[in-house]
């Protein structure tokens, strides 16, 4: 009888054990997919950008138009690439990010050239769009870095024990980190 009690109350610990630690999971999931939400939202700020400074860039007499062509494509592309939340696998971060980095060096050619249009620099949208986006790209940081400790928090639970088990039972999977760009290693030159 005693015996008996004890492996009820065992089991019913470790239900409730195994409860907490799937709740938890499903919070910190959760956490993960609102965090990828602010990554998308400061992406899509960027894009929305976009042709308004191409369209003040334009205005500028003969500015080079392969620039804005590329500045162009690249946020076409980049627009396309869409992840679902429910799968934030590495292979599909790296793709986002990858077309997303088009897009930065893109941008950054477009930056770089209008510095040799004196009219450009002096035009006060042109100035307030560069500002803007130079915002954008610091929320963008501060997305990824609040996306990769929810990452970091939610992979630990779905690897260590006893949540690896529970993980497993309720299908859980790790997720992947936005990582740096190939040759970001390197610091850009400029040239004037």
């Amino acid at each position: 009888m005693k015996k008996g009690i004890i492996v009820i109350i065992v089991i019913v610990l470790l239900g409730l054990l195994g409860c907490n630690k799937y709740n938890g999971l499903v919070k910190q999931d959760e956490d993960v997919k609102n965090k990828w939400g602010v990554v998308q939202s400061s992406y899509q700020r960027r894009a929305d950008l976009i042709p308004n400074l191409v369209s003040t860039v334009k205005g500028a007499a003969n500015f080079e138009t392969t620039t804005l062509t590329q500045v162009i494509q690249a946020r076409a592309s980049a627009t396309q690439i869409k992840v679902d939340v429910n799968d934030l696998s590495p292979e599909k971060i790296q793709q986002y990010q990858a077309a997303q980095g088009q897009l930065s060096q893109a941008l950054g050619r477009l930056l770089a050239v209008s510095e040799s249009y004196p009219e450009l620099k002096a035009n006060q949208n042109f100035m307030n769009l560069q500002a803007q986006l130079e915002g954008t790209e610091n929320r963008i940081n501060v997305a990824r870095n609040d996306f990769n400790d929810a990452v970091k928090g939610y992979n630990s639970s779905v690897r260590s024990f006893p949540g690896n088990i529970v993980a497993g039972l309720g299908g859980f999977k790790q997720k992947g980190y936005f990582e740096a760009a190939a040759g970001s290693e390197k610091a850009p030159e400029v040239k004037f």
